[in-house]
């Protein structure tokens, strides 16, 4: 996944879910790497702000005005 995906954000689920919701529409390719969920089904803990989003690398360009103004929004 490292070859063709670079990670653009880690945090919480709510955020990561807000993200690719908006990706999603702009048909930007991306993967989840959910470190919390995994964790608990595994029974052991992990930071709540744990979850991964990558973003293939040949929509990296498209998808990096759309993560830099969601940062904006959700920092403000």
């Amino acid at each position: 996944m490292k070859d063709n995906y670079t990670k653009v954000l880690t945090d919480t689920t709510i955020i990561i879910k807000g993200l690719q919701t908006i990706l999603s529409e702009a048909k930007i390719d991306y993967k989840v790497l959910d470190s919390v969920e995994s964790g608990r089904l595994a029974g052991f803990g992990v930071p709540i702000n744990s979850v991964q989003l990558y973003v293939l690398n040949n929509d990296l360009e498209k998808a990096q005005p759309i993560i830099d103004s969601y940062k904006e929004e959700i920092n403000s």
